[in-house]
């Protein structure tokens, strides 16, 4: 890269956010200087997603913007889009397309900092499983694990950089560890972390958070993890889709039941009397009737859920389910999501005041003025007053009052 200037927008998921800090990195120890805007920038690099045809959509969007923005960059694409789409990404009018620079060339991708105060440590990439509707695989590639080694020395890196919350993520962490030797798993490789770094921080103030799980990997393994784990937070997030067992099979999901989900999460209540419960569901699956479509609503309303993301079906060119008869109209789609999502919003809010009647949470400061916050529970906080203490800490709070979709909170001594 010749330039000396550069700007980097990032569109997507969790893992998209760790590539494109890794990339900062290492453009900045090569002597390359950040800008805060694009216009102020000599390369433009935008990291695209392509899961829903609205993030598409959002990076059309986008790459108009920068050109009027800053019409004498290097614009520079990469990401899903660009593996997943070509023809589409050869349109945006991009200088340079880059194929997978994401591609996980260990330990090469590793970051030591974080533009935010919950960096995410990413664990896994690619995905071999082709569910149906899902475009991942084409623009992930296969299952690739990341060895222990580096995870560990990038969690100590983080961990002495002050960052006391980081987040375990990956494509599919449900394929972590299948192409290791000796092979290994999620529930494995946890094991190792605590052994490694609970002796000197179990009841100090650092916690690690896992991204989205598969359902079956809620088993008797992860149950006994989760009741012994001395640094996880209580919060899981599920890649749920449907309750119903036939539209799962249709989705290339057959392998777990919702009832099963339901289930380990009753017993998991022993062991965690309080946690945060996130979902993804997709409303509208070609072929979903309206009785399946109720099995999903009626699985959401059991399930103790404090929040969930919904999404109407979209149609990914070159997966199996774009081609499926039966495709749902658009305004069915949509009202299925609101459906959906009003129920969530009131599980949201009951989940909301159960914390009310708690004495004391450990809430991270997001970065925008240090007024707003994430506690252990992935519930967003409001503080009384913005924080001046530095913003990668777990502060310790008191709940006041829910205001809208937040809890009000306002710092309390740190326990003895």
């Amino acid at each position: 890269m010749d330039c000396r200037n550069f700007h980097i927008i990032t569109l997507g998921c969790k893992v998209n956010q760790y590539e494109s800090e890794a990339r900062r990195e290492a453009w900045l120890r090569a002597g390359h200087r950040e800008t805060a805007a694009p216009e102020e920038a000599d390369i433009v690099l935008i990291h695209s997603c392509a899961v829903t045809s609205r993030a598409v959509s959002d990076l059309r969007a986008l790459v108009r913007r920068v050109r009027r923005q800053a019409p004498a960059c290097r614009l520079l694409i990469s990401g899903c889009a660009v593996r997943a789409l070509p023809e589409e990404a050869r349109e945006l009018a991009a200088d340079v397309l880059l194929d997978r620079p994401e591609s996980p060339a260990w330990p090469d991708f590793s970051i030591s900092s974080y533009g935010r105060s919950r960096p995410v440590l990413k664990i896994h990439d690619g995905c071999s499983r082709h569910c149906t509707y899902c475009i991942v695989p084409r623009a992930r590639g296969p299952s690739v694990s990341r060895p222990w080694p580096g995870i560990l020395a990038e969690a100590e890196r983080l961990i002495q950089a002050g960052f006391r919350e980081i987040i375990l993520s990956g494509v599919n962490l449900l394929q972590y560890g299948e192409d290791l030797s000796p092979p290994a798993d999620l529930w494995s490789l946890l094991d190792r972390l605590e052994h490694s770094l609970a002796p000197e921080w179990e009841g100090k103030d650092l916690r690690f958070r896992l991204s989205s799980l598969e359902p079956s990997q809620l088993d008797a393994r992860a149950l006994d993890f989760l009741a012994r784990s001395r640094l996880l937070a209580p919060h899981l997030h599920l890649s749920l889709q449907s309750g119903n067992p036939r539209v799962l099979r249709r989705m290339g999901r057959g392998h777990y039941d919702p009832e099963a989900v339901l289930d380990f999460l009753r017993r998991l209540e022993d062991i965690w009397p309080v946690f945060g419960l996130g979902a993804d569901f997709i409303a509208g699956f070609p072929g979903e009737s309206e009785e399946q479509f109720a099995e999903t609503l009626r699985l959401a309303q059991e399930l103790p859920l404090s929040y969930a993301h919904v999404f109407p079906y979209s149609r990914r060119p070159g997966t199996p389910a774009c081609d499926f008869p039966d495709q749902i109209s658009p305004a069915v789609k949509k009202e299925r999501a609101a459906r959906l999502r009003r129920l969530l919003g009131e599980k949201k809010a009951a989940f909301l005041r159960r914390q009310l009647a708690l004495p004391l949470l450990r809430a991270v400061p997001e970065e925008s003025g240090r007024d707003r916050g994430i506690n252990e529970f992935y519930s967003v906080c409001r503080f009384t007053s913005p924080l001046p203490e530095e913003g990668k800490s777990l502060i310790p709070v008191r709940p006041l009052r829910v205001e809208g979709e937040t809890l009000l909170v306002e710092k309390a001594a740190s326990p003895a």
